[in-house]
């Protein structure tokens, strides 16, 4: 039991390793794909066909954004499970935390603003359901859709809100959030190998002799035994 959390630990650390890496793939992928991407509402779909069937390598660039965005969910969803196991509360350890939840809602953002982005048929009718959805919500739910859609109906205006925030805000928003994160993880490593070479050291450390009788005091015992 004593190397679970140490386990733990370094699982975390792996899986930190993993998210930041996975991030800084989707952003490499992703800028790619910005130089042959359209967002508008018909040249979205043509332009990411054009990608997939013209340009070199395009399929296998925009395959490798699609999986490390999901792989992103799925490894921080991952993350937090092993934090809660290890839990430490002590700063670092909530930097990371904080920094996680942040990560996995930044996650779930990207993929939820890339329903739309690629104009089919399923992504405009699942955003269209959602966007009912978030309607619903009383007293902001038409704000935020209004502000989504950039008006009332999905045209070109919405692909451009929804590239925008997928692109800048919620790319950026992950790296910072990814970086953190395993900054965070780092910081409590080094605190607890600091406290684990203290507490060895203590262990190490010579016990404090006890004084024995002096040679002064033990000449009249036995001067006192040789008369009797």
């Amino acid at each position: 039991m004593k190397d679970v959390p140490l386990a733990l630990r370094r699982t975390a650390t792996i899986l930190a390793v993993s998210a930041v890496t996975l991030t800084l793939l989707a952003g490499v992928t992703g800028l790619l794909l910005a130089f042959y991407y359209e967002p508008t509402a018909g040249g979205a779909y043509r332009s990411l066909s054009m990608i997939a069937t013209q340009v070199p390598f395009g399929w296998l660039v925009r395959r490798v954004h699609d999986l490390a965005g999901n792989l992103l969910i799925v490894v921080a969803l991952v993350q937090m499970l092993v934090l809660f196991l290890g839990e430490r509360f002590r700063r670092s350890w909530l930097t990371a935390w904080i920094s996680g939840i942040l990560l996995i809602l930044a996650a779930i953002g990207l993929s939820w603003t890339a329903m739309i982005l690629d104009w089919s048929q399923i992504g405009f009718w699942r955003f269209r359901v959602e966007l009912g959805i978030i309607e619903a919500i009383p007293f902001v739910g038409a704000q935020i859709r209004s502000f989504l859609t950039g008006g009332g109906a999905i045209s070109s205006v919405t692909i451009t809100h929804m590239y925008t925030l997928h692109s800048y805000v919620l790319s950026l928003g992950a790296v910072g959030l990814a970086i953190a994160h395993l900054t965070g993880l780092i910081w409590q490593e080094r605190e607890l190998a600091a406290q684990d070479a203290n507490k060895a050291a203590v262990k190490l450390s010579p016990e404090p002799s006890v004084p024995g009788p002096s040679l002064e005091q033990s000449e009249p015992t036995s001067d006192a035994t040789a008369a009797i």
